[in-house]
């Protein structure tokens, strides 16, 4: 059960702040916690895990019994413009993307962890 976000127009290092809150968590939780969270990022991201969510109901499982596996945020290249300085000089300004892959797991019982 994956899903991913291939360019979203932010900053890696801005994204990863997000996801850093939702590693590990349930589905319900993390799709709660994102809904009050007042950072740019949160609503693509919460879009993101929605849609995962859907991919694994088609396979026949439910959201309730998921949580989220892992979740990376990678460098989907730059934008490059650039800013006249002085003496006829340009500047770079490079317009960070982010590429974003979640992965959902099931939620094993921990009486089935106990009898590994």
């Amino acid at each position: 059960m994956k899903a991913e976000l291939k360019t979203y127009n932010q900053s890696p290092r801005k994204v990863r702040l997000v996801t850093d809150l939702v590693k590990g968590k349930k589905v319900t939780d993390a799709l709660v916690a994102l809904s009050f969270l007042p950072k740019r990022a949160s609503l693509p991201i919460k879009k993101l895990i929605e849609s995962a969510v859907a991919n694994a109901k088609t396979q026949g499982e439910e959201a309730a019994s998921l949580r989220i596996k892992d979740i990376r945020v990678d460098s989907a290249g730059m934008l490059v413009r650039f800013m006249p300085r002085a003496m006829g000089r340009a500047a770079p300004i490079r317009k960070r993307r982010s590429r974003v892959i979640v992965e959902l797991a099931q939620i094993t019982p921990k009486s089935a962890i106990a009898a590994q």
